[in-house]
């Protein structure tokens, strides 16, 4: 399948259509999958919509090879963990559907990245190598084309002369940082934003600071940059395409994406709308590993097709989940 069919989904038929047609790629080709699929008793004949479709336990990217034909691998995106935890490993054979997934995405929802200038805001991440987030981040700089692009790992001082130069009155500026950094970046200094500053949050305090709810985030870092709404990037290792939010923790999807919740003690049943449950995610851009994952994510979605992140299942909720058990 070309990738440019991906990415010009126009309607839900277009999508049920291309996801129906990557399952089955993925059941044949996916020697993982296909077992895992049979093994719920769910074969390529009995799946006749997306509702049909199994979703396989995020987990199984920290202990399996997740690939949907034996190719040569351009990439491994790895996952942080913390000591002697394991890492998921998502292998990628083509760079360019990523590129093109997260590119496509952002312009989607913010229009084109080289109207922006582009601050990354990203210590832990770039400590590190292997991640999806700093290769976005690094191609979203290149794609800027502003001198002053870039990432700022410990220059908090040039970070902040850089945010309130008078130059950049006229221009949009993204600053993309993970939370715990931003929280640090508040705390200790006052920050003088130019009006058309879009902050942007990635989530995770990865071991740093103590977590807390996306709602009390926000409100530390409106309080603190002194700004009306925060915006949050929603990604991950295993996967190829982002969910934005731009007020409110409310996420939305772009065409290729898509977000269900599951009930957490029958994992096999979808919730619908308004109900708090384990997320699931459709995302096309996984064409060459796995497209339809379930997440150690609790949310909620609602009937336009956005959804939140409430928080994540312990470590209890994930010994008992009865698709891992399989």
């Amino acid at each position: 399948m070309q990738t440019d069919t991906i990415f010009s989904i126009q309607n839900h038929l277009d999508f049920e259509r291309i996801a129906l047609r990557i399952f089955n790629h993925q059941y044949i080709n996916n020697t993982f999958y296909q077992r895992f699929c049979n093994l719920l008793g769910v074969t390529k004949a009995s799946v006749q919509s997306t509702n049909d479709i199994p979703y396989l336990p995020i987990e199984f990217f920290k202990q399996e090879k997740i690939v949907s034909t034996p190719y040569s691998i351009e990439k491994i995106f790895t996952s942080s963990g913390t000591t002697g935890s394991s890492t998921s490993k998502h292998y990628v054979k083509d760079l360019a559907v990523y590129e093109k997934s997260f590119r496509k995405g952002f312009e989607y929802f913010y229009g084109n990245i080289s109207d922006y200038l582009v601050l990354a805001l990203l210590p832990s991440y770039l400590e590190r190598d292997g991640s999806s987030l700093v290769y976005m981040a690094e191609q979203l700089i290149k794609d800027s084309n502003h001198p002053e692009s870039g990432f700022y790992l410990y220059d908090v001082e040039k970070l902040i002369k850089t945010l309130q130069k008078d130059s950049l009155k006229n221009k949009k500026v993204l600053l993309l940082g993970v939370s715990f950094a931003l929280l640090d970046l508040v705390e200790n200094h006052h920050v003088q934003l130019q009006h058309n500053t879009v902050i942007m949050e990635t989530g995770g305090m990865k071991g740093r600071r103590k977590e807390i709810v996306r709602e009390e985030l926000h409100f530390l870092l409106k309080k603190g940059f002194n700004v009306s709404q925060i915006h949050s990037e929603y990604g991950m290792t295993e996967l190829l395409s982002q969910a934005y939010s731009k007020s409110n923790g409310i996420f939305n999807c772009p065409p290729w994406m898509k977000v269900s919740v599951r009930n957490p003690e029958d994992p096999l049943t979808n919730l619908g709308y308004n109900k708090t449950g384990g997320v699931n995610i459709i995302d096309l851009a996984n064409i060459n590993s796995c497209a339809f994952i379930a997440t150690q994510d609790l949310g909620k979605v609602y009937k336009d097709g956005s959804f939140e992140i409430l928080g994540r299942f312990d470590h209890s909720d994930i010994r008992g989940c009865n698709l891992m058990a399989l």
